[in-house]
């Protein structure tokens, strides 16, 4: 007799018990990992498939939000450098020389120096006014809790909501029957009351965010209510007073509608906007609109550098408080 022998496809093949093999014993070692179903891996492939997809579009939807946005940024700053008849023959070329001469056009012979300083003045009390006023009253509607809180915090969000366009005329009396038409001073409370309700609305949802722990030991160790909030929870808020800093500088920077109603007898009292439609106005049918580009990159440029310089803290006060 011959001894059996496997076939073919089957040497070479460890031998052993059902045990061993499912134990990875023998001499032919580990047992064969277990397949995973073919519908996991299809499922996940399809996945990530469609996350492609919609990547790309998602990218393709903000490459052309971002030119929408920058191009006319970019035309603007490259006519201000142009003279009026390289505007109209190649609006869409380079300028063939730099004519710094506009900037100083638009700067001394419109007056562009005293707009950029009034605004300067009224922007910049009403923004330290906002943001000290605001930060105080979103605190103290977001970690304390009386009567009347919540109603409190409604009529700030309401006031969000409301037209500024139908006030025009009751604060236009009231403030003249106060004296504080064609003054700095006034037009600062006006700024101030305007931008109250987002920044009130934007802050209380972040202090909100902020851990107690921290306010509670500066409080044991003996700090009052008005330290902690300046000392401790005020920094900690960097971020957020940043973003909402920056979008009330944006809001009161080009502000044209209530310095317009509230500034109509002192022409020195003008701001940035005001000069800026003066000049357009004035030219008549002169054309300076290289002049008018250059004021108008003027205009730009305190708005710019901010968000340039602040941008980290921008996104970062936007983005805080969305993941805890």
């Amino acid at each position: 007799m011959t001894a059996q022998t496997d076939p073919p496809e089957l040497q070479g093949v460890t031998k052993g018990s059902p045990q061993d093999l499912a134990q990875g014993g023998g001499t032919g070692g580990a047992a064969p990992e277990p397949l995973a179903p073919a519908g996991r891996w299809a499922g996940r492939g399809k996945k990530s498939s469609e996350g492609g997809v919609l990547n790309v579009f998602s990218h393709g939807v903000l490459v052309i939000w971002g030119v929408l946005v920058t191009m006319p940024l970019l035309w603007a700053v490259v006519s201000s450098f142009k003279d009026d008849s390289e505007i109209f023959g190649s609006p869409w070329g380079l300028p063939s020389a730099l004519h710094f001469e506009n900037w100083a056009r638009a700067w001394e012979k419109a007056n562009m120096a005293q707009y950029f300083g009034n605004s300067l003045i009224v922007v910049g009390g009403s923004l330290v006014g906002t943001m000290l006023l605001g930060s105080m009253a979103a605190y103290v509607l977001a970690r304390f809790e009386f009567p009347g809180n919540r109603f409190i915090y409604f009529l700030f969000v309401g006031g969000m909501g409301f037209p500024v366009i139908l006030a025009l005329v009751p604060l236009f009396f009231v403030m003249k029957n106060m004296a504080l038409l064609d003054t700095y001073h006034g037009l600062i409370l006006v700024y101030i009351a305007y931008s109250l309700p987002f920044t009130v609305f934007f802050l209380s949802g972040f202090f909100r965010t902020l851990p107690s722990s921290v306010a509670e030991a500066a409080l044991i160790d003996g700090a009052s209510h008005a330290r902690t909030f300046f000392q401790v929870m005020l920094p900690m808020a960097k971020p957020g007073l940043i973003s909402v800093g920056i979008f009330n500088f944006l809001g009161q920077w080009n502000q044209y509608l209530l310095p317009t109603v509230l500034n109509v007898g002192d022409p020195d009292k003008k701001v940035l906007t005001q000069g800026l439609v003066a000049l357009a106005v004035s030219q008549g049918y002169k054309g300076d609109w290289s002049g008018l580009f250059a004021g108008l990159t003027i205009a730009m440029l305190p708005v710019l550098a901010a968000y340039i310089v602040f941008q980290r803290q921008v996104v970062a006060g936007l983005t805080a408080g969305a993941v805890k």
